[in-house]
């Protein structure tokens, strides 16, 4: 599985309805595990960004329609980044040269 890592904002809409915001939560992670995906952390954070989720996927095209359903339901707005490890962070050096 690929991780990926989701930088989140509230939309007014998400901050209006931030009650349900756990709801969503549980909504959204049934979502992306009927995708064959998971959440592997859940950080509420301060600074630039709201939340900071951790997901893997199968594919890039599993987590751009996950990503996807997520905005459209208007209540965040989500910046993903595809994370590679340590291991492969040393492979792709390493291929340098």
């Amino acid at each position: 599985m690929t991780t990926y890592v989701l930088l989140i904002n509230w939309t007014d809409q998400g901050v209006r309805n931030l009650r349900e915001s756990p709801k969503r939560l549980d909504a959204s992670k049934k979502a992306l595990a009927d995708m064959g995906g998971t959440f592997r952390d859940f950080f509420l954070t301060m600074g630039d960004c709201d939340i900071v989720a951790v997901c893997e996927a199968p594919d890039d095209a599993v987590m751009a329609r996950f990503a996807l359903q997520l905005g459209a339901a208007g209540n965040v707005r989500t910046r993903t980044l595809k994370a590679f490890p340590e291991s492969a962070y040393r492979e792709i050096i390493n291929s340098l040269g």
